[in-house]
């Protein structure tokens, strides 16, 4: 069997083809493009193809498997594929060796690859994300430079910052140097509108959101967040691995009878993990989960607030994924409070 490595970058790669036995039998650096690295890989019949997940990673293993060959996406955290746990010289041709190797001998992790249909609402939503973080500027901007001259803008949602703003008396040029900001503030809320009004259309025949919702304080945007990230189901043997790959269980350095956990590893993806934090406070005020809101009581009691709302996230995950596996709805009645 033939063997091939790809040392992914955005405007040149160094890929690397090798035979069963490890000999080399291309090694080329190429334009990052669909029809160049097509091409590289061309005569040597079907080739099983490693490379890194990463931004570019999907489009490349889609372009090489219309080609017929096998490629796996692989997880670069997995130090074994390198074949060394520190490397004091790196260099492209010395990584796509250490890439091709490992392929040549199993020596790699697949990463999973998000399907076609997820991939594309994670896109709506990373679009989604870069509005509301430039209207939240926007909006923090407004209140200092209120604050500079002395006046505050009411509490509120940010989506009626514009209108709060147009109540209040200020003089002419403080009003003209708010003025474009207003604008903007009326055009990102805008935006946000319409493209939650795509999303609640895309994934309105998503049973597994539908569900997913009926969870107290989980909205459209944490349901699909967390569809988007776990993608499969199956692909998670219990509970606990969600939790761990979300990154919201405790870091824990035990040995014999000593047993030590500290603050949560935040190994999966941050955004995830913010929304199920911003998730646990709705349901810890939420008039339909009073088995949660006491347990979560009882913790804060001992711990604090802080460490009782990052243990809710954590237990809303395996909530989530319980009524995604069971196929089933919210039902307090199956909750413990110990």
């Amino acid at each position: 069997m033939v063997y091939g490595a790809i040392d992914l970058h955005m405007r040149y790669s160094q890929i690397r083809i090798i035979d069963a036995e490890g000999a080399v039998m291309r090694d080329q650096r190429v334009v990052t493009s669909r029809d160049r690295l097509v091409k590289a890989f061309e005569g040597y019949g079907a080739l099983r193809i490693l490379l890194e997940t990463g931004t570019e990673s999907e489009w490349v293993a889609q372009a090489l498997e219309a080609a017929g060959h096998a490629v796996i996406v692989a997880d670069p955290n997995y130090a074994p594929m390198y074949g060394e746990r520190h490397r004091r010289v790196k260099t492209d041709r010395r990584d796509v060796a250490a890439l091709a190797e490992a392929n040549r001998r199993g020596w790699y992790r697949a990463a999973h690859r998000t399907s076609p249909a997820q991939q594309e609402t994670k896109q709506i939503l990373r679009s989604r994300r870069l509005l509301v973080q430039m209207r939240s500027s926007a909006v923090s901007l407004v209140r200092a430079l209120l604050r500079q001259s002395g006046y505050r803008l009411a509490r509120g949602s940010s989506e009626a910052v514009a209108t709060r703003l147009g109540e209040l008396a200020l003089p002419a040029e403080l009003a003209a140097t708010l003025a474009p900001l207003r604008r903007q503030l009326e055009t990102l809320t805008t935006e946000i509108h319409a493209v939650d009004a795509r999303l609640r259309a895309r994934v309105a025949r998503d049973t597994v959101i539908t569900r997913l919702q009926t969870v107290p304080g989980v909205g459209l945007i944490v349901a699909t967040t967390f569809r988007v990230f776990v993608d499969r189901c199956e692909r998670f043997t219990d509970a606990g691995q969600v939790s761990a790959a979300i990154g919201v269980v405790p870091r824990e350095d035990s040995s014999a009878d000593r047993r030590h956990r500290g603050h949560i590893t935040k190994a999966g993806p941050r955004e995830l993990r913010s929304l199920l934090v911003q998730a646990a406070w709705v349901c810890w005020r939420h008039p339909g989960s009073a088995t949660l809101r006491v347990w979560a009581d009882r913790l804060a009691a001992r711990r604090g607030k802080r460490i009782a709302v990052v243990a809710l996230a954590r237990r809303l995950t395996r909530i989530l994924f319980a009524v995604w596996r069971d196929r089933s709805t919210f039902d307090a009645g199956r909750l413990v409070t110990a």
